[in-house]
């Protein structure tokens, strides 16, 4: 076969092998490689394509997407071309030509193109290959972001990504019971939903990043956000750079980046992207391919990679999944020691080649923050997996999905403590019993070490505190922190008590409603005596539905039995009813950041809506008043407070004003 004839063929397979990679990607589906290794293949994928000047019909270098989504298919009015990506600084120094530019977050979503007429939504499409999408419009009302109405009367087209923050992905994977990959892989299956009702349940949210078009003369892509912040829409986090030159161009990739690794930075994302500020010029751009030249460039991090060999595989149950996690040498990447990564399942460690102790290893961490396998690069030994569930010892199967084929190895007994993972962590989290710094996957370890058989056990692991310290990743501090988390946790609310124990249907508000009704102790009497299921459904907002579950927890012997274990180890308090008034009456609050008098966020905003106000997640022109202890933040809740014009006031302002005497 002649060289020329070998290079047609790889390229036809790169080429193949991204698309495929792209529609798993688009339809939500488990990834088939990493944004890195993607990067990686589409580079030289697009090196080939130069070098020989053969494209093949259909390449990921020359087409958004082939991905064909279902459903009622549109042309986009204005094509939603890609950016043109880099992980070298001074490539942006150079694109921005001394111009006034904005850098804004690379969200890792779902684009959506959103329309409005008069002042009205009028429809909602997905991005698709970025010709044609396809319309969501029924579920607009379900996706946080999208308004319904605005002020502006002409016509508006608005690109935003449909965004799932990394603590709404965790409770919704808990509250479901299912398991997902990430956020965005969430995002995107949520989109192929028909029912408002279930897409909802995600908390989605849709941020704004460019206003494609309107009818008014704005030029200016900053005057064009802050339009669109006026009409009540979050548009993206940005920060202008007026003189982009290499240093400053660094300084503020550098503060951003440390809003990624320390996690401050809510949503997920996977780089950043600059813009220029002037929109007249950037739409002078050719397009090149799928790229047009000057409608922004977006920043890659560069992923450290270090190498290292295989220790051992670690298998950890948890949920309906036996997930192995490679053990390797420790290296640093980072700045932190890094010494083991989720393998993710069997088809992942195939894919990969994995062997056995002594397989030489490439790892990297993904956009910043999770560590991962992303190349063997030599084996040794073969790669087995365990015919016995680690916790309980029952056997294991492989199962095969037949919507993606990918491979899991499972626990066949459907009473293993493992598969509880997801209610103890609920059990836990800032909600429930509120144990800080205890994680699902110190959760998982203690299950699989056989410490944790039910929720009152994780209040006996102290009794565990030598076995603990010796864990890898643990120690005598860790213990001690643990040791206080448990202690501060032994007396428990009745209503963060009622969510934490996993009931069916049975969320925070569902919980204040029943305890509105009856006390604790009364409440679980009497559903566990009442013959009608529907008992508690004249309560208002419960409902037959939600009545029968509780109803049907409440008559199961072994829930009442933990209940009755649990009561041994802590204290269930009254909520206190905050006094009904009219302080804050027909007033809207922001609240952000930590709280300093109030126990939580969550009782401040009971208490403003005790006395008739009403708290949001966002700020917007109907925002009365923003509450952040750190009044000089630059965040971007701030900055939008201050374009519009909103009173940013610390807690001890709120107290002094809207509170009588209020002490914490």
């Amino acid at each position: 076969m002649a060289m020329d004839e070998q290079k047609r063929q790889l390229i036809e397979e790169l080429a193949a092998k991204l698309n495929h990679a792209s529609e798993a990607y688009y339809a939500g589906l488990p990834e088939e490689m990493t944004d890195f290794e993607w990067d990686a293949m589409f580079d030289r994928l697009k090196k080939l394509e130069e070098e020989t000047g053969y494209v093949p019909e259909g390449s990921p270098t020359h087409t958004v997407s082939t991905y064909k989504e279902s459903g009622q298919r549109e042309e986009h009015e204005f094509a939603a071309l890609s950016l043109a990506k880099t992980k070298k600084p001074e490539e942006l120094v150079k694109w921005a030509e001394g111009r006034d530019i904005w850098l804004s977050w690379k969200l890792d979503g779902l684009t959506l193109v959103v329309t409005y007429d008069n002042g009205r939504l009028t429809r909602v499409v997905t991005r698709g290959n970025g010709q044609i999408g396809t319309n969501i419009t029924h579920l607009a009302e379900a996706i946080n972001g999208i308004l319904p109405e605005i002020e502006e009367k002409g016509h508006l087209v608005i690109r935003g990504e449909a965004v799932i923050s990394y603590e709404d992905f965790e409770q919704f994977r808990l509250e479901a019971e299912e398991d997902y990959a990430n956020p965005r892989n969430l995002a995107s299956g949520s989109m192929t939903l028909k029912d408002p009702e279930e897409v909802k349940k995600r908390k989605i949210r849709w941020i704004p990043f460019t206003l494609v078009y309107t009818d008014n003369d704005i030029v200016s892509w900053g005057d064009r956000m802050d339009f669109l912040a006026a009409q009540g829409f979050s548009p993206v986090q940005r920060e202008k750079i007026s003189v982009p030159d290499y240093d400053n161009i660094t300084a503020v990739i550098g503060r951003w980046t440390e809003e990624v690794t320390s996690r401050r930075n809510p949503y997920p994302v996977d780089g950043l992207v600059i813009c220029y500020d002037d929109t007249e010029y950037a739409s002078t751009g050719s397009v090149t391919g799928h790229h047009a030249a000057r409608a922004g460039y977006a920043f890659k991090w560069q992923d450290e990679t270090a190498a290292t060999k295989l220790d051992h595989i670690e298998w950890s149950c948890a949920v309906s999944t036996i997930t192995p996690v490679a053990v390797f040498e420790p290296v640093e990447l980072e700045g932190t020691t890094v010494k083991r990564a989720s393998l993710c399942n069997i088809s992942e460690c195939e894919r990969l080649g994995i062997g056995g102790k002594g397989t030489g290893l490439s790892v990297i961490k993904a956009n910043k923050i999770i560590p991962k396998v992303v190349e063997v690069t030599s084996r040794e030994g073969e790669f087995t997996y365990p015919a016995e569930c680690p916790v309980c010892g029952a056997p294991t199967e492989v199962f095969i999905s037949g919507v993606s084929g990918t491979k899991t190895l499972r626990c066949t007994n459907p009473g293993c403590t493992a598969k509880k993972l997801k209610k103890f962590t609920r059990f836990v989290s800032k909600p429930g019993t509120d144990i800080d710094g205890v994680s699902g996957s110190t959760l998982e370890r203690f299950i699989n070490e056989g410490w944790i058989r039910n929720f009152a056990d994780i209040y006996r692991l102290m009794e565990h505190s030598e076995e603990i310290a010796g864990l890898d990743g643990f120690g005598e501090k860790s213990v001690r922190n643990l040791g206080n988390a448990i202690a501060r946790s032994r007396t428990v609310p009745d209503s963060k008590m009622i969510y934490a124990l996993g009931i069916p249907l049975v969320g925070p508000d569902v919980a204040k409603r029943l305890l509105s009704a009856f006390s604790f102790d009364e409440l679980f009497e009497k559903g566990a005596s009442v013959s009608d299921e529907e008992a508690f459904s004249t309560i208002d907002g419960i409902g037959p539905e939600k009545s029968a579950a509780f109803v049907r927890w409440c008559r199961d012997p072994e829930n009442m039995q933990v209940l009755r274990l649990l009561k041994d180890q802590v204290t269930i308090s009254e909520t206190p009813k905050a006094a009904a008034g009219d302080l804050c009456k027909g007033l809207t609050f922001v609240v952000t950041g930590d709280v300093h008098h109030y126990r939580n966020r969550n009782e401040l905003k009971a208490y403003i809506e005790s006395q008739g106000g009403k708290v949001t997640g966002s700020v917007s022109k109907s925002t009365n008043y923003l509450i952040n202890n750190d009044i000089t933040s630059t965040s971007g809740k701030n900055q939008k407070a201050r374009t519009l014009g909103i009173p940013v006031i610390s807690e001890d302002e709120f107290i002094e004003r809207f509170t009588a005497g209020f002490a914490g």
